[in-house]
């Protein structure tokens, strides 16, 4: 018999810097209406340069926070998925890294996802079919990011800036014998046709550090994130809608049995036209990107934790994760808390 997946833990971690829009303003040609207009953030949170804070020690923090509330100890811990855009090497990945800080005596496995906004549930799916199959009881899957340190911060960068922050959140999924609690689908898709309309195209490969140094080209912005910001928007809210749909109809769920819808907090306004088209109630639907921003990989799982804190969900309460994002990807998982 199949085990089910539970998530038995969650947490997550923020820098304590609250970075405003106004804070922006200081450093670039916007100002809070115009940010609030488009995207409805009004802070974010950014790392301190030179603190102990980076994306695999945020993402260890989340950790230890879902492990204890587990009931577990680290040592308990089979595997781990990391899912991050913004690794703190090139290589190797923050996987082992956690690992390590972790203080594990186990020599587990460690996987690093990337696909970005899509990673978590990526990364959900992953860790279900490892428990499914019965490979492994317990898994830790983190999502972390550090934006701050590699975006534009001038008037040239804003469209992209503006958005993203930093943070980290985590799960431990473990298996279950109880039918009526865990996992009930994960659906996962890729275009990657649109891949450069949402991109960091450089250093890559061919174009790689040394000549980029060469250059010393001050309007060389290969190294900053591009995004389309219409194009994504528009592919977003379709796609949203598809693999949410999708999910339900794989469990032969209607929108209204949903206790509660965590998307990606890619934009305020893509969550709202989402919830408009689903006819889902404001209790219905969480969103914290006012206060924290785009954290990609880590928007979910953070998501998740306050809304845990909160109350918000309840065993035998029908949850559901939707993402969209670089790639393009996107993916959907719904479970029964």
């Amino acid at each position: 018999m199949f085990k089910r997946s539970i998530i038995s833990g969650v947490g997550h971690y923020v820098p304590d810097n609250v970075v405003k829009n106004d804070d922006l303003a200081q450093r670039m040609d916007t100002n809070n209406e115009w940010i609030v207009e488009r995207t409805g953030i009004e802070e974010r949170r950014h790392v301190v340069p030179g603190s102990d804070d980076t994306t695999a020690t945020m993402g260890t923090k989340a950790a230890k926070i879902a492990i204890e509330r587990a009931g577990l100890q680290p040592d308990d811990i089979e595997f781990i998925i990391f899912a991050t855009l913004s690794p703190d090497y090139y290589f190797p990945g923050p996987g082992v890294q956690v690992q390590e800080q972790l203080g594990l005596a186990k020599e587990i496995g460690a996987l690093d996802v990337r696909n970005q906004c899509s990673g978590f549930v990526y990364s959900m799916s992953v860790a279900d079919q490892f428990i499914k199959t019965g490979m492994y009881k317990h898994i830790l899957v983190i999502g972390s990011e550090l934006h701050s340190g590699g975006l534009d911060m001038t008037t040239r960068g804003r469209g992209v800036s503006v958005i993203f922050g930093d943070g980290a959140g985590a799960v431990v999924m473990s298996a279950s014998d109880d039918p009526n609690r865990g996992i009930l689908s994960t659906h996962l898709h890729s275009e990657g046709r649109h891949a450069k309309e949402l991109a960091l195209e450089g250093p890559n490969t061919r174009d790689w550090v040394p000549a980029i140094i060469a250059r010393n080209d001050p309007e060389d912005t290969s190294f900053y994130p591009y995004m389309n910001g219409n194009f994504v928007f528009k592919h977003a809210v379709v796609r949203f809608m598809e693999v949410i749909n999708e999910a339900l109809a794989a469990n032969q769920l209607q929108s209204t049995d949903l206790k509660l819808l965590i998307p990606h907090q890619a934009n305020l306004r893509i969550s709202q036209y989402i919830q408009q088209k689903m006819q889902l109630r404001d209790d219905q639907v969480y969103n914290n990107i006012m206060r924290y921003g785009n954290t990609t990989a880590a928007t979910i799982p953070i998501a998740l934790s306050e809304a845990w804190e909160a109350g918000l969900i309840q065993k035998g309460d029908l949850v559901m994760f939707a993402a969209f994002g670089s790639g393009f990807t996107w993916a959907s998982a719904v479970m029964r808390w």
